[in-house]
């Protein structure tokens, strides 16, 4: 038996940002993707996404003060920093 573990209640909702989409957001920081904070491409949720390293994952959790919170993280590899 394998386990959703997108359907459990306490994992926000991910997604990968299309190429345009991350070009938008990180031009909208003034950043560069090395400068996002990282998830491995090894973690459970970014296995079940399907994300490969250089992805930009957004990540949208509720807030009980904000409503909505979103955060990006860049995909690495397990031997990067």
């Amino acid at each position: 038996m394998h386990f959703n573990i997108l359907k459990h209640d306490l994992v926000p909702h991910h997604s990968i940002l299309s190429k345009k989409e991350a070009k938008k957001i990180l031009e909208a920081y003034n950043i560069k993707k090395d400068q996002l904070p990282k998830i491995l491409v090894t973690d459970p949720v970014a296995r079940a996404i399907g994300a490969r390293v250089g992805d930009i994952i957004k990540i949208i959790r509720k807030s009980p003060t904000a409503g909505e919170s979103v955060a990006y993280r860049l995909v690495i590899g397990s031997s990067e920093e």
